[in-house]
């Protein structure tokens, strides 16, 4: 059996080029999700990419099963041989690969355009390139290298494509809802190595009611900032209107001086608009990044509004939230030997005369659960006359490190990498590997490896793409191989494991 895995890692390296050549086009479709449309539930970017990726399988003799255009998936596999390589038996059981194909909205600052797929300096730049775009295609020929080595695994093998991950996952529901779940298999949608564990998710709003008020003095007539719950915002926006401005400028100058946050003020009409500019990282890790909307709200907190309610909130949100990442001034603090400290961000802000909500996204530890977080938040949030509004959940997922699956994962990565230090993780991050029991998260990010995920300026290296795949096709083959036929591991391992571009 180990000659057609030793044929595949060979087929990889040929390959180089036609897979940067697939992830560039699949980068180029701005899959952001979007207004549905006929056909197209989660609109028509994240539509076309899941054309692309079924065109290409089809073209590439794979199965595919589209359902509704919710999801689906690319397949071989399944069929059972005798010595002679005759059919005996089909198989039911799945080893599935859960990827999206979905990505977040692209934000400022970027140094080329987000959806052009840039190859450059060995990295290719583009929304989606880590997350989850590159990893996607780094599965894909993973299974097209060992299916044209002639390897025929026992199980399915199955790359099930998500299409809305970075919002409510309506699509991964739909989709097992109508096909049965994989029976162990991993998502390529975090870090190595393997993940036993990720966070409880929580997204909601608190909301505050702005009173009507007929004191004189300013006004605030608009705010906003943020572009998703599980991105830190990059930037934020209020529109204020007083009779003179020249107090909250010279303010404006000692502030961006005193802490060298990027603020900025300019009139429009009779108004003043004050932005904020941050640094964009993923919600699960956002000391990654600086959010735009605490270092807008921290400025506002020192202008004076005219109208009481506008400053309570402004003043809730300097005193519970601010600058703060774990929850502690909320009330929220929580924290296990496993997951760490709760972690939390400021995703988005809108508000107005009537009404300002902001957006959060928690991922709390895996030993709590959410009516904990939330009981925890309610006095301060009830004291300070604060709405809250929950609006999605995703419960804490783990697996012991002595499971089947990650026990043979870290073995994976142990080969390729040489790290037998690192042990298996428990993170923020939420992944597909929810979807069903015997799921786990695997890669892409190396450790110490650069990974601007939901950053600007995103990328992935060309070598990193295909050193993923050649571990991406170790872990399939090793999961789905005849019984029996376990590998000379040590006789594949000489073929250029870390080679790659």
């Amino acid at each position: 059996m180990t000659e057609y895995l030793d044929r595949a890692m060979g087929a990889a390296d040929a390959m180089k080029d036609e897979m940067i050549g697939a992830l560039r086009g699949l980068i180029a479709i701005k899959s952001v999700a979007g207004e549905a449309a006929e056909g197209a539930p989660f609109g028509k970017g994240v539509d076309e990419a899941f054309a692309y990726m079924m065109k290409m399988a089809e073209a590439d003799g794979f199965e595919t099963d589209n359902i509704d255009n919710y999801g689906g998936h690319i397949e071989f596999g399944g069929l059972i041989l005798d010595e002679g390589g005759e059919v005996t038996a089909t198989s039911d059981e799945v080893f599935g690969i859960l990827v999206h194909l979905d990505v977040v909205p692209e934000g400022a600052g970027w140094s080329c355009d987000p959806f052009a797929g840039k190859l450059e300096d060995g990295k290719i730049f583009g929304r989606g390139a880590i997350d989850d775009k590159g990893p996607a295609i780094a599965c894909y020929y993973a299974m097209k290298a060992l299916k044209e080595s002639g390897f025929m695994p026992e199980k399915k093998v199955r790359l099930i494509l998500g299409l809305d991950e970075e919002t409510e996952w309506a699509g991964m529901e739909y989709y097992l809802s109508k096909v049965k779940a994989p029976d162990i298999g991993f998502s390529p949608d975090a870090e190595f190595p393997a993940i036993h564990g990720e966070m409880g998710i929580l997204v909601f709003e608190l909301a505050k009611k702005i009173e009507k008020s007929t004191a004189k003095g300013l006004s605030l007539r608009s705010l906003s900032g943020g572009g998703a719950a599980n991105m830190v915002a990059d930037h934020a926006r209020a529109v204020v209107r007083g009779d003179s401005y020249d107090k909250i400028k010279a303010k404006l100058a000692e502030y961006r001086e005193d802490t060298g946050y990027r603020i900025k003020a300019r009139g429009i009409g009779k108004s003043l608009e004050i932005t904020a500019e941050g640094v964009s990282a993923h919600g699960s890790a956002p000391e990654k990044g600086q959010n735009a909307i605490s270092i807008l709200m921290d400025f506002l907190g020192g202008v004076g509004f005219a109208n009481e309610s506008v400053q309570e909130f402004i003043s809730f949100y300097n005193k519970h939230i601010g600058f703060e990442l774990d929850g502690q001034s909320l009330g929220c603090g929580l924290s296990d030997a496993l997951s760490g400290d709760l972690i939390l961000n400021v995703g988005k802000i809108r508000g107005d005369d009537k009404a300002v909500i902001i957006t959060l996204n928690i991922r709390y530890p895996i030993t709590c659960t959410k009516e904990e977080v939330y009981d925890a938040m309610l006095p301060a949030i009830h004291e300070n006359d604060v709405g809250l509004i929950k609006l999605s959940c995703k419960a804490p997922k783990f697996l012991p490190e002595d499971s089947h699956i990650v026990k043979t994962l870290m073995d994976v990565y142990r080969r390729h990498t040489g790290d037998t230090e690192s042990r298996p993780l428990v993170i923020g991050g939420g992944t597909y590997a929810r979807a069903a029991e015997n799921l786990v998260a695997f890669g892409p990010g190396f450790p110490g490896e650069e990974a601007p995920i939901h950053q600007k300026d995103e990328f992935i290296s060309a070598e990193s793409l295909i050193r993923i795949s050649k571990i991406y096709m170790e872990a399939i083959y090793l999961m789905t191989k005849p019984e029996g036929s376990l590998p000379d591991m040590e006789a594949v391992h000489g073929h250029g494991r870390d080679g790659g571009a």
